[in-house]
């Protein structure tokens, strides 16, 4: 009857995970050092890899119906945005130019996507008839299972080998020189 007194066990895993990210964001912005810096975002490609897997293993597949194609099939591309940056980024060593600004924009887009799943996906997963018990349970399971064991390589870390860092295609215009261009005529 006062089901919206207790807490979603699955919901509030996923959320937790959006505030560790969120607060490794917030101390990237505040590090002064490289060295600091390319921990932390080191420290945040692994939670974010591992914090994909779960929800594209078990939490979406569970929700995907009873929440609309819509919202879901937008959560999906705004995963694989997040993982072409987290799989650049793991191809970095942290001296990259551009190191910096393809973190800054791996956080813009991972906040944006909490945004709209905490505010429109997961209000409507919270609706839907499941033991979320249990699924939190198995997110709980493979989350322990992939921090131990690391997560397997996904389709966009194949692309990112695969361009042997070409694919990077305005950090490599930036290191071009410009074009000559011809004088102006008076």
């Amino acid at each position: 009857m006062f089901e919206f007194l207790t807490a979603n066990p699955a919901v509030a895993l996923l959320k937790a995970d959006h505030d560790r990210v969120k607060e490794l964001f917030d101390r990237f912005e505040a590090a002064k050092t490289r060295p600091a810096r390319v921990k932390i975002v080191r420290a945040a490609l692994v939670e974010l890899k591992v914090h994909a897997a779960i929800e594209e293993e078990l939490f979406y597949p569970a929700v995907r119906k009873p929440v609309g194609k819509d919202i879901m099939n937008e959560a999906d591309e705004e995963h694989h945005v997040a993982k072409l940056l987290i799989a650049e980024l793991d191809a970095m060593d942290g001296t990259e130019d551009h190191f910096d600004a393809k973190f800054h924009v791996l956080a813009e887009n991972v906040r944006h996507h909490i945004q709209e799943e905490e505010g429109e996906m997961l209000p409507k997963a919270q609706k839907v008839k499941l033991d979320f018990a249990a699924l939190a349970d198995k997110m709980t399971a493979r989350k322990e299972k992939l921090l131990a064991s690391g997560v397997p390589p996904v389709g966009e870390d194949a692309m990112v080998k695969a361009s042997r860092g070409k694919g990077d295609s305005s950090a490599r215009a930036a290191k071009r020189k410009p074009p000559k261009l011809p004088k102006r005529r008076s």
